[in-house]
């Protein structure tokens, strides 16, 4: 395997990451459209823990909310739109490994990827300097999300939900009305319908993101 591209080595000291194994830090950055490579699966896999746990302890310490209110800051604060930010933030786009037809159909500006590389990346720097520094580094690579407003607002479907129900309606319908584009940078298209009221349609990069901005765009035309 060879090492690492100056500019990303730069970048990844600039960024705080701790290098020192160039191969670990090579498949954190390595997309799955690189054939033959290992991929950054595996490291996004330990990445998310990593995060989850260091976010769950940060919320538990400095907020005093139920555990309801945890738990949808916490979502929404390790969620691959959270993550994907926080990796635009730092210019992991121009960092990013990817096979040819990947980097074409814009793999390096998607949000799974790019919410992907966050973790696997996070992941690398447990394995290289353990929990305690990777901690420390999510606290200050998350401290605008930690400190701002996300999380704090109702989710839209959760909104939706209880509007349709305070308002003696039936529960939203979801459908997936189109998908398009390659596995590794999909569009999905869903509608959202109220009985009786209306429906809204939204696009994204995930169903659930989708869904998400349908119950949004829903809630503005009719809530």
């Amino acid at each position: 395997m060879s090492s690492l591209e100056g500019d990303t080595r730069k970048w990844l000291d600039a960024s705080g990451f701790t290098v020192r194994d160039e191969a670990v830090w090579l498949e954190a950055l390595t997309h799955g459209s690189r054939a033959e490579e290992v991929d950054y699966q595996r490291l996004e896999f330990l990445g998310d823990r990593v995060l989850g746990l260091t976010v769950a302890a940060w919320l538990f310490a400095n907020n005093p909310a139920a555990e309801g209110k945890l738990a949808q800051r916490l979502n929404a604060l390790v969620s691959k739109q959270a993550c994907a930010q926080v990796a635009r933030d730092l210019g992991a786009a121009g960092h990013v490994r990817l096979g040819k037809q990947a980097r074409d159909d814009g793999a390096a500006d998607s949000v799974n990827v790019l919410g992907d590389i966050m973790e696997s990346l996070l992941g690398a720097n447990f394995n290289e300097a353990g929990f305690d520094a990777t901690r420390d580094l999510i606290h200050v690579l998350w401290q605008p999300l930690l400190e701002g407003g996300t999380g704090r607002m109702k989710h839209p479907k959760s909104a939706l939900q209880e509007w349709a129900a305070g308002n003696q309606r039936k529960g939203p319908e979801y459908e997936l009305v189109d998908r398009s584009g390659p596995d590794h940078a999909s569009r999905f298209t869903v509608r959202v319908s109220v009985k009786n009221v209306g429906e809204a349609e939204a696009t994204a990069d995930s169903k659930q993101e989708a869904e998400t901005a349908a119950a949004k765009a829903f809630m503005e035309q009719y809530g």
